[in-house]
């Protein structure tokens, strides 16, 4: 029998429409309860879209008894929903990040953060890709983690990356950031393709971060890089045995430097006719990560959202620990506002313990 993971969603923007769309994919085993929206006009739009119940309030949304609520409002409210889910006994999944700046981040924390009712929104890490390279590392193939290059996504979702990619869980870090300006085209935003694209200055952030015993995360994120076609994706990691390369994967062996490459099989491809999405990933003969939605034929991103949503459930149900804590979150966005300090003012920016370490 079919017991799906029952969830709400506060907020009516692109990112709680996200996790809607995950429910409507797979619904046997997601399922959006309801939508909390402020306006009549937002609540006949989602009813329409996605055939989801809405509310005003959020006694009307705990109501439905979901197994967690998605806190998917802007920054500056992010940090009250969160407080008065948790005050009304509520578990929630706070989307990324929990508050804006180091002192509500601080409060927060002081407010909520011994209830154990609080998860936050951080996807990235089981997306295939991001996956497979931590199996290489669990293996030790590389030996013990020294550095990892993110160049791909920013602020807080790549220091999240950084730290599991390094083993850096709470360590002080210093952080050295700078920004550097240069024209650049860019064809493709959140608003769809630009009719005649031309050179617009766009800025490069790039840091350093120092976790200590011989540890660096390297950050590197051009304006737009997520949608942006002309700016590739890369992930270096290297270690005391080799390093990985986005997906080649070098080390030393008996016989010398060998270079294996983590491998997908994607169907859908020339006459193959199993229908088109990613299946599994291996390395050296080996199946390191399996597709937990095959048959839904979701992206690699929606994936890692649909599987982050399945991790609360179990957390909410306590079946599993929680994916990813309150307090990690607070680390990766401290972590990402010192990045944006040192590269605004060119000095090197301490992150030390805080309340939440």
């Amino acid at each position: 029998m079919s017991d799906p993971v029952r969830f709400a969603v506060i907020g009516t923007g692109w990112r709680s429409e996200f996790h809607v769309r995950m429910a409507n994919a797979a619904p046997e085993r997601l399922e959006a309860v309801a939508v909390m929206a402020r306006s009549e006009s937002e609540a006949e739009r989602l009813t329409a879209a996605w055939n989801v119940p809405t509310v005003r309030t959020i006694k009307d949304l705990v109501a439905f008894k979901p197994d967690f609520v998605i806190a998917a409002v802007s920054w500056p409210s992010m940090p009250d929903v969160v407080r008065e889910l948790v005050a009304a006994g509520v578990k929630v999944m706070a989307e990324t990040p929990p508050a804006s700046q180091l002192d509500e981040l601080r409060s927060l924390w002081n407010d909520v953060g011994n209830s154990g009712l609080v998860q936050v929104g951080e996807q990235y890490l089981l997306m295939p890709g991001h996956a497979s390279r931590l199996a290489v590392i669990g293996e030790g193939v590389i030996g013990q983690p020294t550095s990892a290059e993110v160049a791909s996504t920013h602020l807080y979702h790549a220091t999240a990356i950084m730290r599991a990619f390094l083993g850096a869980e709470m360590d002080d870090a210093v952080v050295t950031g700078r920004k550097f300006t240069a024209p650049l085209v860019d064809p493709l935003g959140f608003a769809g393709w630009a009719v005649e694209p031309t050179p617009e200055p766009k800025t490069t952030t790039i840091a350093t971060l120092d976790f200590g015993d011989g540890r660096m995360g390297l950050y590197n994120f051009v304006d737009n890089q997520w949608w942006n076609p002309l700016r590739a994706r890369r992930i270096v990691i290297r270690g005391t045995l080799g390093e990985i390369v986005d997906n080649e994967v070098t080390r030393l062996t008996h016989d010398g430097p060998v270079t294996s490459p983590i491998m997908y099989r994607r169907t859908g491809v020339d006459m193959n006719l199993e229908g088109n999405e990613v299946v599994h990933t291996s390395f050296d003969g080996s199946v390191i990560w399996r597709n937990p939605w095959v048959g839904t034929r979701l992206s690699e991103d929606d994936i890692a959202v649909a599987s982050f949503l399945t991790a609360v459930g179990a957390w909410a149900r306590d079946e599993a620990p929680g994916p990813y804590s309150l307090a990690a979150a607070c680390q990766d966005h401290a972590l990402g506002l010192a990045i944006e300090e040192s590269a605004r003012t060119g000095k090197d920016v301490r992150v030390t313990k805080e309340v939440w370490s």
